[in-house]
Parts: structure tokens; C-alpha cells; sequence
């Protein structure tokens, strides 16, 4: 009955949906301890209990107690089942609550009535415990429920209450909701960051793992931008507010996590009708019962009327309640806990039916910055000696190639010599003096307008055919080496393509790019399909064309470009959502900018589904078998299914749906992902 696990969907408070949980389970919690304690003496107190234990504890009156503390529960522990049958009735659905309802309803009249009116074995004990298993699976789902908007409060904490606004030279403390997009800031060190912005002052590191999921602090200077949320390091940052409010990384995060708790996956909706029609059967069931043996099998009254509330206490269906809604709370927050946010519900049940995945190539597979693959030597000069000439030279460009070559040289740690009488050549490279050595840098055409001759290599050939840049290096007119340059291809993405391969799922590329460079990324990555030089409005064409072969596509993007063939896709996954979270064409959002955690999605999805299934399968399988059990239906081979056997059979099976759910939090995300599990 997922009914109590509302969402508070009114205004932008972000606490407001972790308040409607609490308060929820609080009352859970409440009645259930209220419920549990007055259904110890009505055990004691019933003569079918006493039966069974071989003992005898009768005084006069004893059954107008009984009767009194059995009201208590009937009313009190299962009023929150009749405000929600009240309101399914309203809407013309019969779903769990109702079938609550009437069996706690006709079990307790019928239980008044052997009081009062005629001699006949009471079921308060029967419904005494069956409200009492109910409240208490309630209130652990409520539980399960608050542990994902916990997430949530975890999340918001990390926003300080105040902010350091910079007026002029004065330094105000300002509540953070106070702050407006162009407000300078001022951070200090070790304090978290009030607002998404960018740097304009200061250099520091910045702890950005509890957003992004980057371990190692991040260098941020002048022109970077921040996240509101992540801890400053060693050095005070004055940074302009570019987001705020809702609009912020983290918030919007909040928003995420909350709308994947509103979402329903297909299973869900086939649980609610599979409720729907067992409470058409139970209704049914139970009155085809009472018709049967009283007037066919010319049972007495009290024997018929038995069987058929005992139909109705059994079908309680609140396993079949708990069978998805804990498990999708229990997968998303797993999931949140592993930097994916799934927006749609819909998103974990299509998951583990992928065929093929296909990525965007720049900023999901590649890094989205150029750097050096290669280093070619015409001379008796080393490759690092070439590359730090080349670095040196192009240390005061702002090309991205020669940016490129200068973040390669400083990641393999090679020093740089000094350079004097720096010159740009416009369209063509740039020269300097390097130790009285005139050095120039630049393109086929720089080469030929110095008179250096560059050699006749095949590995040029073979560079320039997979779309790479190549920047040739002369010193004194002579050419003596070449500097080759790509969008670099993220170590991860190696490791992603394997383990989606390796669990029989075809990989490709969708990109933009030329088409030598897209081969050479497809040749890298071992990748199944290429699609090149495709245009954003021609990507979701490519994504429909596989689909009407018959394959089930997950699209990777960064969610802009790709925005069309994300909203096609059978599940759209946007990456890197710590930056950029607001893509509201995606089914998922990966918070880090790691390919592999589109493999842990899909393990992730089998893992839920598997435990779905499995819940639905005894939910179902249960009622399938008790009902007719309890209808008499086995009468003639001599077996009935007495009422008290029926309701902890019923509180066993619910028990065990909620145990199985909470198994999932063992599943291992980072094990490869293999076809059929």
C-alpha cells in the first residue's frame, strides 16, 4: 500500500518531503507499539490461544475485555487503512487499503457478533496480529522511504546557513537564500562553498568528492567555476554567485533523488492492478464460500461464515504492498550511494534489458580536452626532449592545441627550458629562441615556408588518417620532430567497454566528429559500431534505427548535443551530472564522469528486478494457494485452513518480502554486469 509513501510535490521546500516521511513513520511507529502492546493480553486472553498453549485464564467479563481492546485496535491501529480506502473508493480503485479494510472490518463484526449475539469462535486474536504485522511493515517501509529523503538532508546540510558577500572593500554576513546571481563572495579556507560560481580571485584546492565523486582535491584559479557544497582547501577564493537557490548544483541534485522517489516503474502498476483484482477475487471468493457450504454443502451458519472471513483475512495482500515499493526505495537510494541518480523509476526496469549501448565520444568516452597521444623524433634528439621544446614554445599560446601540448608536458613532469623572443605566426604556429636556437612550431605549411623538409614517415601518414592534429618542431630550418594530438580517451572508458561487452552488450559511438577520428576512438575502445559526422538532429535517427532492429538502446551523452537521441532512447543516461544536473532529458544521471558506472547501472537494474520478481512471485503464489485453502477447497481430502494458521502464514509472508527487499543493499555494483542475471 505505497498510498502512505506520499511525496510532497507543494512549493520548493527541500525538507518538506523528508518531514512528510518522518512524520509518517513516527505514526507508523507510534500505532504499532500501541497496537502490539494491547495484542499481547488479547492473546492471552483468547481461548483459541489458550487452546494451543494448554493453559486456562478466564474471569468474568473476561470476553467484554477482549472485546473492548480488540475495538481499541480496530479502530485506532487501522484507522490510517480506512482514510486510504475512503480515498481509493473515491477515485473507483480497489487496491490494498480497501482489502484491509474489509477484512479487518468483517473479522471484527463477525468477532462482536459471537460476543453478543450467537455462540461462535472469535477472530480478535486473527486481527489483532494481522494489524499489528501490518502497522509494523508499514512503518518499516516508511523507514526504508525516510532513508532515501535522509539522503536528501544529508545533501542540503552540506549548504552553509551563511555566506561572506563582498561589498566593495566591506566583508557582510548574509543568509545564504539571501544571495543573488553577481554577488562577489568571499571564501575562506576549510569553509564550504554557499553558492555554484566562478572564480575570480585566489588560488586554492577544493574537495569536490560529496558532489562529484572526485577523490583528489580539484586546482581552481581565476576563470574556474565552483560548486556550492564542496569544502575549500588552503587558500581564500572571492567568487562570483553564477547559480542560486534552486538552481544550484546541489539543489537540483535534491530535486533529482526526490523525483525518482515519485516515479513508479510497470511493476509497480502491476502490482497496484494485481491488488485491484485480488480484492475483486477475495470479495468474491469469500461470498462464493459462505454460499457454497451453507446452502449446498449444508454447513451451519457459523461454519460457513468462518471459512469466508477467513478468505478475506488471508488475501490481505500486504506482501504484495511491500513487494516493489521497498525494493525501488531500497534501489534508488543504492544507486544515489553510488553517484546515479535515476529521475524515472521506469529507467531501473528497462535498464537490464539493454542490448546496446551507445556513447557520445567528446566528454564521455574522451576527456573533452586535447593532449599529446604521440611523440615522433626526426633527429638524435629523445621524445621528451622534443616535447619540452615544443611545450616551451607554445607556453604563452591560448590555442587549445598548444594548451594541449603544455598540460601533456606537465603531467609527465618534464621541465620546460626558458624561451625568449616568443612570436605568433597567425594561421600558422609560433617560433622562439631556445639557448640561442631559433625554434619554430607550427603546421605543413609553417614547415614549407622555413624550407624545412618534412620527412616521408608512414607513422605521419597513418596519425593525419585517424583525424589527429599533428604540429611539426624545426630548429635552425631542420625539422626534427612531430607532436600528435586527440581528444584523449578516458583510461575508464576501456574498462566500461569491457564489461558491457563482456555481459554480451553490443557498445558504439555516435558522434559529430570526422570520421578518422571516430575509427581511431572505435579501434581504441574495440567498439562494435561507429556512427560519424552525425549532426544532434540526426542523432535520435541513429538511436530509432537500432530500436526498429529490435534492440533495447541506453544512450550516453552529456545531455545537449545529444538531447534528442537521449529522449529516444529506451533509458537516456546523462554523465557528469555534478556539473551540469539540470538535463532534464535523461532517465539517469551519473554524478561522476566515469563511463563504467553505466555498466554498474545495468547490475544495479538486474539486481532490482531479480528481487522484484521474486517478491511479486510469493506475494502472489501465497494468496494463490491460501485462498482456495481457506475456502475450503481442500475440505474433502481432510485439510482446512484454520484462520490463525492463515494469519501467520500471511505475517510470515510478509516478513519475508520486506527481507528479501532489504537484501538488495548487498549487492556488489562494481562486479561486471553478466547477461541474464
Amino acid at each position: 500500500m505505497n498510498e502512505h509513501a506520499g511525496h510532497d510535490h507543494g512549493g520548493h521546500d527541500p525538507h518538506a518531503g523528508h518531514d512528510h516521511h518522518e512524520m509518517m513513520e513516527k505514526d507508523f511507529r507510534r500505532r504499532f507499539f500501541f497496537v502490539a502492546t494491547i495484542t499481547l493480553p488479547v492473546l492471552a486472553l483468547s481461548p483459541t490461544v489458550q487452546g494451543w498453549l494448554g493453559f486456562s485464564a478466564t474471569f468474568p467479563g473476561a470476553h467484554y475485555l477482549l472485546f473492548l481492546l480488540a475495538t481499541l485496535i480496530t479502530v485506532y491501529g487501522t484507522w490510517p487503512f480506512y482514510k486510504e480506502a475512503v480515498k481509493a473508493l473515491k477515485r473507483r480503485v480497489l487496491d490494498m487499503s480497501v482489502l484491509v479494510s474489509i477484512a479487518v472490518s468483517a473479522g471484527y463484526l463477525f468477532s462482536v457478533g459471537a460476543t453478543f449475539a450467537f455462540q461462535a469462535v472469535d477472530f480478535y486474536w486473527e486481527i489483532s496480529t494481522l494489524v499489528a504485522v501490518l502497522l509494523l511493515g508499514h512503518w518499516l517501509e516508511m523507514r526504508a522511504v525516510r532513508g532515501t529523503t535522509g539522503a536528501l538532508r544529508e545533501l542540503l546540510k552540506l549548504i552553509p546557513q551563511t555566506a561572506h558577500r563582498l561589498n566593495g572593500d566591506a566583508v557582510e554576513d548574509v543568509p545564504t537564500e539571501a544571495l543573488s546571481v553577481g554577488d562577489l563572495i568571499l571564501v575562506r579556507p576549510g569553509e564550504q562553498l554557499p553558492v555554484d560560481g566562478e572564480v575570480v580571485e585566489g588560488e586554492s584546492s577544493l574537495n569536490e568528492a560529496m558532489v562529484t565523486g572526485e577523490s583528489k582535491p580539484v586546482d581552481k584559479r581565476a576563470g574556474d567555476t565552483v560548486i556550492g557544497g564542496t569544502i575549500n582547501g588552503e587558500g581564500a577564493l572571492k567568487v562570483r554567485a553564477t547559480k542560486v537557490g534552486e538552481d544550484t548544483a546541489l539543489a537540483q541534485i535534491v530535486r533529482l533523488v526526490r523525483e525518482a522517489q515519485d516515479s513508479k516503474p510497470p511493476v509497480q502498476r502491476l502490482a497496484d492492478r494485481a491488488a485491484h483484482w485480488l480484492t475483486i477475487i477475495a470479495v468474491g471468493v469469500g461470498l462464493a464460500t459462505f454460499l457454497f457450504w451453507f446452502f449446498l454443502g449444508n454447513q451451519p451458519f457459523v461454519f460457513a461464515l468462518t471459512l469466508a472471513i477467513t478468505v478475506l483475512v488471508i488475501a490481505c495482500p500486504h506482501a504484495l504492498g511491500l513487494a516493489i515499493p521497498v525494493v525501488t526505495t531500497i534501489s534508488t537510494t543504492l544507486g544515489a550511494k553510488h553517484g546515479m541518480l535515476v529521475r524515472n523509476a521506469h529507467a531501473v526496469e528497462t535498464a537490464r534489458r539493454i542490448t546496446t549501448v551507445i556513447f557520445d565520444k567528446t566528454g564521455t568516452l574522451t576527456r573533452g580536452e586535447f593532449g599529446v597521444t604521440e611523440v615522433i623524433s626526426f633527429s638524435d634528439k629523445k621524445e621528451d626532449e622534443i616535447l619540452s621544446r615544443v611545450a616551451a614554445i607554445e607556453r604563452s599560446s591560448e590555442h587549445t592545441s598548444a594548451q594541449g601540448i603544455v598540460r601533456s608536458a606537465e603531467e609527465q613532469g618534464i621541465d620546460l627550458p626558458h624561451v625568449a623572443g616568443v612570436q605568433a605566426l597567425p594561421g600558422k604556429g609560433v617560433r622562439g629562441e631556445i639557448a640561442g636556437a631559433q625554434i619554430h612550431v607550427g603546421n605543413r605549411a609553417l614547415m614549407e615556408e622555413i624550407g624545412g623538409a618534412i620527412p616521408d614517415d608512414p607513422r605521419l601518414s597513418q596519425l593525419e588518417g585517424e583525424g589527429k592534429t599533428v604540429v611539426f618542431a624545426a630548429e635552425k630550418g631542420t625539422v626534427i620532430g612531430a607532436v600528435a594530438l586527440a581528444d584523449l580517451i578516458r583510461e575508464e572508458s576501456r574498462e566500461a567497454v569491457a564489461a558491457l561487452k563482456e555481459s554480451g552488450i553490443q557498445v558504439a559511438i555516435l558522434t559529430g566528429d570526422s570520421k578518422p577520428v571516430a575509427d581511431w576512438v572505435g579501434r581504441e575502445l574495440s567498439l562494435d559500431l561507429v556512427f560519424a559526422e552525425v549532426k544532434p538532429e540526426e542523432k535520435s535517427m541513429k538511436v530509432k534505427e537500432l530500436q526498429q532492429k529490435g534492440e533495447v538502446v541506453a544512450m550516453v551523452g552529456d545531455g545537449i548535443n545529444d538531447a534528442p537521441a537521449l529522449v529516444q532512447a529506451d533509458v537516456g543516461i546523462a554523465i557528469g551530472a555534478g556539473t551540469n544536473v539540470a538535463i532534464e532529458s535523461a532517465d539517469v544521471d551519473l554524478v561522476k564522469d566515469d563511463p563504467r558506472d553505466v555498466a554498474r547501472l545495468i547490475r544495479l537494474s538486474r539486481a532490482t528486478m531479480r528481487k522484484m520478481r521474486q517478491n511479486l512471485v510469493w506475494a502472489t503464489g501465497y494468496n494463490a494457494v491460501a485462498i482456495p485453502a481457506a475456502a475450503g477447497v481442500f475440505q474433502p481430502f481432510g485439510f482446512v485452513l484454520e484462520p490463525q494458521w492463515g494469519a501467520l502464514i500471511m505475517a510470515a509472508s510478509t516478513i519475508i518480502v520486506a527481507v528479501n527487499a532489504i537484501s538488495l543493499r548487498r549487492v556488489r555494483l562494481t562486479a561486471p554486469a553478466r547477461n541474464g542475471e
